[in-house]
């Protein structure tokens, strides 16, 4: 089983968490940047934040066999904070990065004004660029978060092709697919969605253009649960090709939008084919 993970923060996880990763079948995965609990107090914070995210971070990731990519972004709840909002002034010039494939992530938190402002500037960032975009949908009021969503997506200069609304549920799947966009999925042990939940979502709706992801963070979370989620397909009747769609082809193919997809990554010296981890995960 290969596996890509669309939306997982490295940044606040450790090594183990890279190897358990790539014994589980992971080769690849996208950073988006975000909030990272402390508030940030000057753009010059973001600029170390992604220069980490551009130059460490994959740096960490290709000692375990994993290809990293990233997204850049203003995030939803720090588009609030005057003090933060220079930094879309900020971004073109990361923007052109090579392993920068998406701008993201962009959206809502708490659908204020400011918020809306951000939402649209960076969808201009991304068509400008020729970039997707990753969109978080909100945690509260979900549907009238995606519904505003669709509304500034369609007012933009963005194809709706190029962006994937992620943190989708039962409630947001069928308007999210009829907005034209891919359908991101966050799986988490206590909140969000489950392995489960994720099973039905797939039966009902199909595997087009959906994307599981753990999201993992330094919150309760599982980098593991995009392996989770192919076993219970697996389990539920699915083909080892429909696990493969999504688990790979469809995160393969929405970030290969950006035209810079690198997954050519040499497997670590001590997880070679013959290593029991590896059968383990394999």
């Amino acid at each position: 089983m290969r596996i890509f993970d669309p939306h997982i923060h490295m940044t606040s996880r450790t090594t183990d968490d890279y190897r358990a990763m790539y014994a589980a079948g992971v080769r690849a995965l996208v950073e988006p940047s975000f909030w990272l609990g402390q508030p940030r107090t000057s753009p010059a914070s973001f600029h170390d934040y992604f220069d980490a995210l551009l130059g460490w971070e994959p740096f960490r990731a290709a000692q375990y066999g994993i290809a990293h990519h990233c997204t850049l972004a203003l995030n939803p709840k720090e588009a609030n904070d005057p003090r933060c909002v220079p930094v879309l002034d900020d971004l073109p010039r990361y923007l052109v990065k090579d392993s920068v494939v998406a701008v993201g992530e962009i959206g809502y938190d708490s659908m204020t004004p400011a918020e809306d402002h951000a939402l649209a500037a960076q969808l201009q960032l991304a068509a400008d660029h020729g970039l997707p975009a990753l969109v978080h949908t909100p945690h509260r009021d979900k549907l009238a978060g995606l519904r505003r969503t669709i509304d500034v997506v369609r007012e933009s200069a963005l194809d709706p092709e190029h962006v994937l609304l992620d943190h989708l549920n039962e409630t947001t799947v069928k308007e999210a697919a009829g907005s034209g966009g891919w359908l991101g999925f966050s799986i988490y042990p206590d909140t969000k969605m489950d392995e489960d939940r994720m099973v039905a979502v797939l039966k009902a709706h199909g595997t087009d253009k959906v994307l599981v992801n753990s999201a993992a963070d330094w919150g309760r979370s599982d980098p593991l649960k995009t392996r989770k989620v192919g076993d219970a397909m697996l389990a539920a009747g699915f083909g080892e090709d429909d696990v493969d769609k999504v688990l790979w082809r469809n995160p393969v193919a929405f970030y290969g939008l950006s035209g810079r997809l690198q997954l050519d990554v040499p497997p670590p010296a001590d997880l070679h084919e013959g290593n029991s981890i590896l059968r383990g995960g394999e």
